[in-house]
């Protein structure tokens, strides 16, 4: 384990996912898609608190009113009140395809939620990924099919946008534009090892990309050309996301999963699931961008 990074809380969890700093709360949030809970950990205290939702919270976003969320739960998109409970869901997702649910995803730089979806029923690229814009519409992007979308994340400046179809094994990019979901000059940005898959991504202040490598049990700093610029190894085998975190944002948080592994591994590999914190060797984030008006971009 790379010596700064330490399990945040004793706390191991089935599918850890789409970890986000919220700059207004304070708080570390994350998801565990496996139990329908959304927790937050509050640096200050040290305090985990978790919620449970009556559906899988496969991503979601910040708002501009603190501690309301947009949700991406299975087959939905949702407004959360995290401060009583209150949900409020705003559109379904692929109701034609009984087999996909959402998975992950985050906002652009202008203010829109962008996700995509992923097949449980096998390996057929029937998922797609979709913009849930401001004004509260869903929109297909005009990206290619897929079975596990995933790494959606976005350019310093907004006109780039990250986005894997985990199963190949590679990170792709496009140009984007975020006042009207159009994409263009699909390209591969890089190439992972056989046998490991990219899963969630965010970019750092200097534009390089940060990618937790499922399966690989290291979280890797891609150049802005695709080459790889620094890794950070963990003792767990399944890391999920990353994300910057702190006043600064420069802390670093990295969930895991142990989804999938047997009990001999669980036990010779006791970190699988943790969620982990400490400093990368390299890099500070930006500020995560929030659902609605009031955006930059």
């Amino acid at each position: 384990m790379t010596e700064s990074f330490k399990p945040l809380s004793p706390q191991r969890q089935a599918h850890a996912e789409g970890v986000i700093w919220d700059d207004l709360a304070g708080v570390v949030r994350w998801t565990d898609i496996a139990t329908s809970q959304l927790f937050a950990y509050d640096p200050a205290t040290g305090h985990v608190s978790d919620s449970k939702l009556p559906a899988r919270v496969c991503c979601f976003a910040l708002t501009h009113e603190k501690g309301v969320l947009l949700l991406a739960l299975e087959k939905q998109v949702a407004r959360y009140d995290s401060r009583d409970g209150s949900l409020h869901v705003l559109e379904d997702i692929e109701p034609d395809l009984p087999g996909t649910r959402a998975n992950d995803g985050r906002c652009d730089r202008g203010g829109n939620l962008v996700f995509g979806t992923l097949n449980e029923r096998g390996p057929d690229k029937v998922a797609s990924f979709y913009r849930y814009t401001r004004e509260g519409k869903l929109h297909r992007l005009a990206l290619p099919k897929a079975a596990i979308t995933n790494s959606i994340c976005f350019s310093p400046d907004g006109g780039t946008m990250y986005f894997t179809d985990s199963p190949t094994a590679q990170i792709m990019a496009c140009d984007y534009d975020a006042a009207s979901g159009d994409v263009g000059q699909i390209r591969v940005f890089a190439q992972l090892r056989e046998g490991f898959e990219p899963d969630g991504s965010t970019i750092d202040a200097d534009g390089f990309l940060w990618n937790a490598e499922w399966g690989a049990s290291r979280v890797v700093r891609y150049a802005p050309d695709g080459r790889i610029d620094a890794t950070i190894e963990l003792p767990a085998r399944q890391p999920s996301c990353v994300t910057f975190a702190g006043p600064a944002l420069d802390r670093m948080v990295i969930t895991s999963a142990h989804l999938g592994l047997d009990a001999a591994a669980l036990q010779a590999e006791p970190l699988n699931g943790a969620i982990f914190i400490g400093t990368p060797p390299r890099g500070h984030g930006l500020p995560e961008a929030r659902y609605g008006y009031g955006a930059t971009a």
